[in-house]
């Protein structure tokens, strides 16, 4: 006989309650239950049912209890807008990057230590729904900032306690409860930034820079260093009137739709995605700080491309120096592919971002669940921080490190990359940049001083300064 005739057959029966369910007799004379998937769907249902039971019937009790006590209690979130401010000095920009200091980095963690972000939700800030308004690059700061995100806010001095596990040169200002669909990068219409700009480098091009590229071939230039009485002299200059009236008209120039491709990066720059509206663009009048004359620009747009302020301001500086006419800026909208130098990030700080048609609907719609997102209720609390974080820490770097004449005098001391920026407002075909073309290798050398090499290695290593979900 076989080994498969001499096993007892077992008997099936099946019982009338479910055609889920069968009894089975096993080869020792005992009975068990097996549950098989049915073909209809009541029998489905129940087998669905059966096994859900078990499982939680598997779970111990005690296993159970452990599990409820070690959890924390869970306390509402809220939607909010935490209005924030920082100091950009020392950070590698304001997005979370791991391995990075970053602002996010340093606000996320005093939220996770002040109880504004639950134990559970500490390990990683997508759990709580972290947006920015804005991205800013290493170095560049934010008077105001907009941080949306679901955040506990039931402690009456949540903000307090915030504040107090943050650096000095990091502050939050408040927030307001909004509309669970709240994204503060999608739902803000514009930002406004401000870039302080030292009026010496609006000077007469130097002699010593266009000596050198007279005569030292292009890979063997070094950028000269400036002396103290050079320094001197051009902190003690004052720009004439008919200089601040070029500028003024110049940067007046970029107000409306333009196509800003010749201000951002080559890649993924196209006629189709390069156009942006800018509202208005604003020069004060001169500003005595440290014994050097200042300009603060100010610019209010719907969006930025990648480094498009900082060209901006770029251009327009050349341009004083070079007695380029306006005409020039016309060539460029939308014109020829060429390279437009991109100014210092040091002077470059985010005032705020705006809200107009949330606030809009909060103020006439009784189901938002807030007041307006703004920073008027703060505003001298954000001055006295401007002041002493951001303004004083850009003019103090220019006055130890000298950015600003060192990125003028390597504009100069390379000046074959800027052709088209001259008298007759001409763009020539050797200034035109051909798509994938081998670039011009840069100098080997650098000068040797800590002011320039500083200037060098920011100019070298900038990368985002004003992003938003429009850019490339």
């Amino acid at each position: 006989m076989s080994e498969e005739q001499s096993q007892p057959e077992a008997k099936v029966s099946k019982p009338a309650s479910s055609a889920a369910e069968l009894e089975v007799s096993t080869a020792d004379g005992g009975k068990r239950k097996r549950y098989v998937r049915a073909q209809t769907g009541k029998d489905r249902r129940e087998y669905v049912k059966r096994k859900i039971k078990e499982r939680s019937e598997e779970v111990p009790d005690e296993a159970a209890r452990n599990k409820s006590e070690s959890s924390e209690p869970r306390l509402p979130k809220r939607r909010t807008a935490l209005l924030i401010g920082f100091c950009g000095s020392d950070y590698q920009g304001m997005q979370a990057n791991e391995g990075a200091r970053t602002i996010e980095g340093e606000l996320f963690k005093a939220l996770c230590e002040a109880g504004a972000v639950s134990a559970d939700n500490s390990t990683d800030q997508k759990k709580v729904q972290l947006q920015r308004a804005a991205r800013t690059d290493k170095g560049v700061h934010a008077a105001g900032q907009v941080v949306s995100l679901k955040m506990i806010i039931e402690d009456p001095m949540i903000v307090q306690k915030i504040n107090q596990h943050l650096p000095a040169q990091i502050r939050v200002w408040g927030f307001v409860r909004v509309v669970r669909s709240f994204n503060a990068k999608t739902m803000c219409d514009s930002r406004v930034y401000e870039y302080l700009l030292p009026t010496y480098t609006f000077m007469e091009p130097s002699e010593k820079c266009m000596e050198l590229a007279r005569t030292v071939p292009f890979e063997e230039r070094e950028i000269p260093v400036s002396s103290e009485e050079e320094m001197q002299r051009k902190r003690d200059y004052r720009a004439p009137k008919e200089v601040l009236e070029f500028v003024k008209s110049a940067f007046a120039k970029y107000k409306g739709t333009h196509d800003f491709r010749n201000f951002t990066v080559t890649k993924g720059c196209t006629e189709n995605n390069s156009k942006r509206f800018i509202h208005w663009f604003d020069v004060s009048e001169p500003m005595i700080i440290n014994g050097s004359e200042w300009l603060s620009l100010k610019v209010k747009g719907q969006s930025f491309m990648l480094h498009q302020i900082r060209k901006m301001v770029g251009l327009v500086i050349l341009m004083v120096r070079a007695g380029a006419p306006l005409s020039l800026m016309d060539k460029l909208f939308g014109g020829p592919r060429v390279n437009v130098p991109k100014a210092p990030g040091l002077g470059l700080l985010l005032e705020r971002p705006v809200f107009d048609g949330y606030n809009k609907r909060a103020s006439s719609d009784a189901q938002v669940p807030s007041g307006q997102v703004g920073f008027e209720p703060y505003e001298k609390e954000i001055g006295e921080f401007r002041q002493k974080f951001i303004y004083d820490t850009i003019t103090k770097t220019e006055l130890d490190e000298a950015v600003f004449d060192n990125w003028v005098m390597s504009t100069e001391v390379f000046p074959e990359q800027y052709t088209y920026i001259n008298k007759e407002g001409t763009i020539p075909e050797s200034a035109i940049v051909v798509p994938r073309q081998e670039a011009r290798p840069r100098p080997r050398k650098l000068n040797a001083s800590s002011g320039a090499t500083a200037a060098d290695k920011e100019t070298a290593e900038s990368s985002e300064d004003e992003q938003d979900s429009n850019d490339l």
